[in-house]
Order: structure tokens, then sequence, then C-alpha cells
């Protein structure tokens, strides 16, 4: 199982993640696409990124909108997978 981080670890790691937010123990991105097929084909391409890491991010769709939150269930908080797969995902356009 991962480890949790710290807070002091955990504001480090968020200070870096421009278009993340610390909502409580996830970290929060929401997309704005042009409509709904962009906004699902950012879902696909999150699908093998999120499988090589073995850490799946809890998705939302709402039209154009696609909202993530990452946390590490398991582990009951914030871990570096979080913040690992969070910077993979911030480079996927």
């Amino acid at each position: 199982m991962a480890q949790l981080l710290t807070e002091a670890q955990i504001q480090e790691r968020a200070s870096i993640l421009s278009d993340w937010t610390l909502e409580g123990l996830t970290l929060r991105c929401t997309r704005k696409f042009k409509d709904f097929i962009e906004a699902i084909d950012f879902v696909n391409r999150l699908v093998e990124p999120a499988e090589s890491a073995g850490h799946h991010p809890d998705i939302e769709v709402s039209y154009n909108k696609v909202k993530l939150t990452l946390t590490t269930h398991d582990a009951g908080g914030l871990t570096q997978k979080d913040f690992d797969l969070a910077r993979v995902i911030s480079q996927i356009q």
C-alpha cells in the first residue's frame, strides 16, 4: 500500500500543480472542452496512463466538462501516486 503524505509534503507538491486544487483528502481538476465528443476523447486518453500507473482517477462528465478527482482510496488520502498521475494528466491536451 502507498504511504500517505504529510500535510507539508502535500502542500509542497500541490504548489507546483497549477491546474489542480486540494479539496480535503483529494486533488481535483476540471477541464472544459468544445463539446461532448472532445470531453470523451480526453477521458479516453486517460486510460493508458492510468492503467500504466495502476492508479485511476474518479471521473465525472457533464457534456463538455470533465471533473477528475485523485486520492489513494486504500491508503485513505493523498500519496505520491496521486501527484504523479496528476502531473501526467496535466500534460494531456
